[in-house]
């Protein structure tokens, strides 16, 4: 038992001294890797650089949308009764002021005829007050009532006049019926939808622009339009709004106005694609964005002087994807680092890579 004992530990003590050789000889190896690093760089850090130069510009951008129709109205009613007569469907053309439904008018023309009887009797008795007053037979109050008698029942009678011409329902815009609401013979209250009528003789192209984007449109601006449905056409646009504010994806809403033609062959809710042409621009010193310490809008970056990294103030101008405009702080030529920033100092010992 012993003799078994002593060899279990004389076991262990061979095993720790292997462990221990082990770990000491990869110490020496990585002392020795690290030392040749070392020397080979002098301590200096590894960094990318580029060349300060012009780069032609290019603002020409495209934006997807969905095209929506110039106006978009549901025609309502705007009196309680029955749907005598429907004059138009759904597909229907119609013009501004076409009579396109009427809805049952008895009582109207009876409130009519009982507001005009009111009025012309009013008149009346203005007239005998009027007469007796120079007599010294009523009172000027009395006139005066009189009087406001028949201003009152004039505006009565206006009044139920509109709502028996509203029994002529008619179309407030131009355009197609879209939908119909109601079947003739049915009752409707006050309110209720009757029509949806498009105006597509002129359609709205729906699209985005970011801030590099945007900030190079105006209103009035033309634009090609294109559409997948007629890959052989293009269609002629105009900027009609550009939103003041971004949306939640900070991108800014941009509609462009686009004539159908009397072809009518685009739809509302058709894809399409604005192709945003700008004249050329002259070349424009630019660096990469990530030559700038943090982001571009620290206005900071590193440029290479020998072998030292010195820290510089740049004003920048507009983005152009990954490229920045540099409007001050470097001439055409210096090298700017464009990687490793985050070690660098002012006057840290740098090593390009090649």
């Amino acid at each position: 038992m012993k003799k078994r004992g002593l060899i279990t530990i004389l076991s262990v003590i061979v095993v720790l001294f292997l462990v221990g050789w082990v770990l000491s000889n990869n110490k020496k190896k990585n002392a020795a890797a690290t030392a040749v690093v070392a020397s080979g760089n002098s301590g200096a850090v590894a960094v990318n650089t580029e060349k300060v130069g012009r780069t032609d510009i290019n603002l020409d951008f495209s934006s997807n949308g969905t095209f929506a129709p110039n106006q978009d109205l549901t025609l309502a009613s705007e009196n309680a009764g029955r749907v005598t007569r429907l004059l138009v469907d759904e597909g229907s053309r119609v013009s501004k002021g076409q009579v396109v439904a009427r809805i049952e008018a008895d009582l109207l023309n009876v409130d009519v005829e009982t507001a005009r009887a009111t009025y012309q009797n009013a008149v009346r008795d203005l007239e005998r007050f009027e007469s007796s007053f120079k007599t010294g037979g009523v009172t000027q109050q009395q006139l005066d009532n009189a009087r406001l008698n028949v201003r009152t029942s004039k505006a009565r009678l206006d009044a139920a006049s509109i709502r028996s011409g509203d029994a002529n329902v008619k179309a407030p815009i131009s355009g197609i019926v879209n939908k119909r609401f109601v079947e003739q013979g049915s009752y409707v209250n006050v309110g209720a939808q009757l029509f949806e009528i498009v105006d597509v003789s002129k359609l709205k192209l729906k699209v985005t622009a970011n801030e590099t984007q945007v900030v190079n449109l105006k209103i009035g601006d033309r634009v090609m339009i294109k559409s997948n449905v007629f890959p052989n056409s293009s269609f002629s646009g105009r900027v009609s709004f550009i939103a003041p504010k971004a949306d939640a994806s900070l991108n800014f809403p941009v509609e462009v106005e686009v004539s159908n033609g009397s072809a009518g062959q685009l739809k509302a809710g058709m894809y399409g694609t604005a192709v945003f042409d700008f004249p050329q621009q002259s070349a424009a010193l630019t660096v990469p964005r990530t030559a700038f310490v943090g982001s571009v809008n620290s206005n900071k970056v590193y440029v290479l002087e020998g072998n030292k990294a010195k820290e510089r103030k740049v004003t920048a101008g507009r983005i152009f994807g990954e490229r920045v405009e540099i409007l001050d702080g470097l001439t055409e030529g210096e090298t700017v680092i464009t990687s490793g920033q985050i070690n660098l100092v002012d006057g840290t010992e740098v090593q390009p890579v090649k």
